[in-house]
């Protein structure tokens, strides 16, 4: 959880206890990611387009970079890679050598969202105008929609079909079938769907919305 300037840990098992919290950002937290081996790993990133890599048991911050300000999603599995979305364009880090290796940009506005495949082989981002699929092996562009005056805001790759794309727009989400490059349309929130989640486990889908609800999708 984060609040203005500042990062907090909770105990999942008891949501009423704070662990720690992690100061240095100069401007307001707008998203966070762990690291999906390195348990000890989160990153997270403010308004003021700076990324910060945090050691949780050192208490510590251990890495400062500029090129992320609306949202940080590390790669699957291996986490060897980092998507930072900053104003219309998405960077792709190397968090082992600390470099940039893409620059992934086409968006016309703001990038409010970015996920990952679940192999960690393509990249998904969302603005209000369209939703792009990236390939990080050629950099380019593979697939693109337009929100067709949705609003998109969110997106999550479905965790049983590797080829449909949920996206959350306002009030409804949006099943696009990037293969078959067809849409499905279902009403879901009274408001927009600002984040989605997905199980692999379990194979469901979670929407949040600032009606305040979450709401699960088989």
């Amino acid at each position: 959880m984060s609040i203005p300037k500042s990062v907090r840990l909770w105990d999942a098992a008891n949501p009423r206890y704070s662990l720690q919290t992690y100061t240095g950002h100069t401007s307001h937290v707008m998203s966070l990611d762990f690291h999906p081996k390195k348990n000890d790993v989160f990153c997270s990133c403010d308004d003021n387009n700076e990324i910060r890599l945090w050691n949780i048991n050192q208490y510590s911050c251990t890495r400062i970079s500029k090129g992320g300000s609306a949202q940080v999603r590390f790669q699957p599995r291996i986490g060897q890679l980092l998507a930072a979305a900053s104003d219309n364009v998405v960077s792709i880090f190397d968090i082992e050598s600390d470099r940039q290796t893409h620059s992934l940009q086409g968006h016309s506005t703001k990038v409010h969202s970015v996920c990952w495949d679940v192999n960690g082989e393509y990249l998904a981002s969302v603005s209000q105008e369209s939703v792009r699929v990236w390939s990080l092996t050629t950099g380019e562009c593979i697939h693109e929609l337009s929100s067709s005056g949705n609003k998109f805001h969110s997106c999550v790759f479905h965790p049983g079909y590797a080829t449909l794309l949920v996206i959350g727009g306002y009030q409804s989400l949006e099943l696009w079938n990037m293969a078959e490059n067809k849409c499905m349309t279902v009403a879901a929130h009274e408001c927009v769907i600002s984040a989605l989640a997905q199980s692999q486990a379990i194979g469901m889908v979670a929407s949040a919305s600032n009606d305040k609800c979450v709401k699960i999708w088989k």
